[in-house]
């Protein structure tokens, strides 16, 4: 008897420990607002939540933990624990192609009055776009993401306006023995459907109709896809386009072998530490055009934060999230960890211009940028492009484009949520 009471002693201390690391109860201290979001190797992130917990006077505490790196690995995990309801969850940083499924769901709140008002105050208009579902708003945009043309200019001094252009461009260069490369995702994942979702909205037409209850394509779809094939089959593409993703495009412009490459900016601090000398002649432009007298729409990326549905602390996390996106976090997110901010402020300060040369190009592009279809069955339109798509070679532009509208058909009369 009295060693299983010394037992139960002991276990006490432990108790009361596990306690304290789970944040205790209300009284015990600030709120422990848990937010998930995406590895950030920069710092960027917890700088933004130390910031913000101080800021709110012991209200509560951000606790930022990191999902997995890649994006299919961050949303399993979001939605098994979402699907079980998990109350820990209160902060969500959903890519920009989630917010539909999740709403749609009823796994995110909606957001309403004062923090509404914040959420959209002095905010670009496209990255908005990716936070609603149905006419309302299910998260705040945190960072926001374009691609730009880069090239060499001592093999290109002045930059291609469309992929006519360029593709001239490129032959030119192979035919004089020098490098010529044009780099981009031709792989069969998500960087493809990114490439001909900028293509078709650049050509005047998109994937979905504005209601997104059925596919658009037309015309703009089997132009995008011409556009796709012809680039396969040139001198400029790469041998190993069907493989390729972000990172091993910049791989290839900083070993000297590409004149072009469709990027996103953090190529530009790589080349920079990379490969000093090319970094000389590196330069960027705006993404190019698939007719010359229409602009050019290249796809935003970027992350939103919405608050979940089982959330405990509701208030308190609407409260941090816009916290977590204000001027002071998104400049430092953009300095530190590269990422283009949503608020249009930002593009005019100093120290945002010193570092990023580039951001007036960036800036055009959002503000005329196109959005991945916006409907909860997205996962199985990306999955449908990419894989009807790739090889980009074997694009039969009339043909894949019926197959994908056949495909997509069938993707929106799904019912529920993929796993």
């Amino acid at each position: 008897m009295r060693t299983r009471r010394l037992r139960g002693l002991a276990v006490l201390p432990l108790l009361a420990s596990v306690l304290a690391a789970c944040g205790g109860g209300e009284g015990s201290g600030p709120i422990a607002v848990n937010w998930y979001n995406f590895p950030d190797d920069s710092g960027a992130l917890q700088k933004a939540a130390d910031r913000c917990s101080k800021a709110s006077q012991g209200r509560y505490r951000i606790v930022y933990h990191k999902l997995p790196r890649a994006a299919d690995g961050q949303r399993q995990q979001l939605v098994r624990r979402l699907a079980a309801q998990d109350n820990s969850l209160d902060i969500l940083g959903l890519d920009v192609t989630w917010a539909a499924e999740f709403a749609e769901a009823r796994w995110i709140r909606e957001w309403t009055g004062a923090a509404k008002r914040q959420a959209l105050e002095g905010t670009l208009r496209v990255p908005v776009q990716t936070s609603m579902w149905k006419g309302k708003l299910y998260a705040v945009p945190y960072n926001t993401n374009t691609q730009l043309l880069w090239y060499r200019k001592d093999l290109v001094p002045t930059p291609p306006k469309t992929w006519a252009e360029m593709l001239t461009m490129a032959r030119g260069l192979a035919q004089k023995g020098k490098p010529h490369f044009v780099e981009i995702q031709g792989a069969q994942y998500e960087g493809l459907t990114v490439w001909f979702n900028t293509l078709i909205n650049s050509a005047g037409g998109s994937i979905l109709n504005k209601t997104a209850t059925e596919p658009s394509l037309g015309p703009p779809a089997v132009r995008a896809a011409s556009v796709m094939r012809d680039m396969a089959r040139s001198p400029a593409a790469d041998p190993s386009l069907s493989n390729q993703m972000e990172d091993q495009n910049r791989l290839a412009m900083e070993s000297g072998t590409a004149a072009f490459e469709l990027n996103y900016p953090f190529v530009y601090p790589s080349m920079k530490a990379n490969n000093p000398a090319l970094f000389k002649n590196f330069r960027w432009a705006p993404y190019p055009r698939v007719d010359a007298n229409r602009p050019a729409r290249p796809t935003i990326g970027g992350i939103d934060l919405a608050v979940s549905a089982y959330s405990r602390h509701a208030q308190p996390a609407f409260a941090a999230a816009l916290c977590l996106r204000n001027r002071e976090n998104q400049l430092t997110a953009a300095l530190e960890g590269g990422l283009p901010p949503t608020l249009r402020g930002i593009y005019d300060e100093p120290s945002f211009i010193k570092q990023y040369p580039f951001g007036k190009e960036v800036l055009a592009a959002l503000e005329s940028a196109s959005v991945r279809p916006l409907t909860p069955a997205y996962q199985n339109i990306s999955i449908a492009v990419s894989h009807t798509l790739s090889p980009p070679s074997g694009i039969k532009p009339e043909s894949s484009v019926r197959t994908i509208r056949d495909q997509i058909d069938n993707a929106l009369q799904s019912k529920g949520v993929i796993p």
